[in-house]
């Protein structure tokens, strides 16, 4: 099988830092694959909530994941400070893509690069729809819609 290959992008408009918990630690005793879609849940939250926005709440539709995609480099443990990088790219008519950087704070090893690829959804209808405008609007180098 091939391996998956993400280039990440040059800059990263926004990080955060989140601690590693006991609680994201699996039986080898180093953050599992699971814990580590969460982690970026919450950066991804943070990001938005930079603009005023939440997950469910943009700009009147909410988000609905559609895939994920994550590199291991290092394993990271509990109590290490982790520093995930956000940004988007890859526009399309109905989503985008959120790329991470995830480092480990004090000594800068590279942890994980991941990419979730969400579409904007209508709760009330049920239904995938185009990116908001006021969206794309937030993000002018990055919006162009393929």
């Amino acid at each position: 099988m091939a391996r998956i290959k993400l280039d990440l992008p040059a800059d990263f408009p926004f990080a955060t830092e989140l601690r590693v918990r006991v609680t994201d630690v699996n039986y080898a005793g180093h953050v599992g694959n699971d814990a580590l879609l969460g982690l970026l849940q919450e950066a991804r939250a943070r990001f938005l909530a930079q603009y005023g926005l939440g997950e469910l709440e943009i700009f009147g539709l909410g988000l609905v994941v559609a895939d994920s995609v994550v590199l291991y480099k290092s394993e990271a443990f509990p109590g290490e400070r982790l520093s995930i990088a956000v940004t988007v790219a890859d526009f399309n008519k109905y989503g985008c893509d959120f790329v991470y950087r995830v480092t480990e704070q004090a000594s800068g090893r590279e942890v994980a690069r991941a990419k979730t690829g969400i579409v904007f959804f209508d709760y009330q209808k049920r239904a995938v729809q185009p990116v908001p405008q006021a969206f794309l609007d937030l993000f002018p180098n990055d919006a162009a819609v393929t």
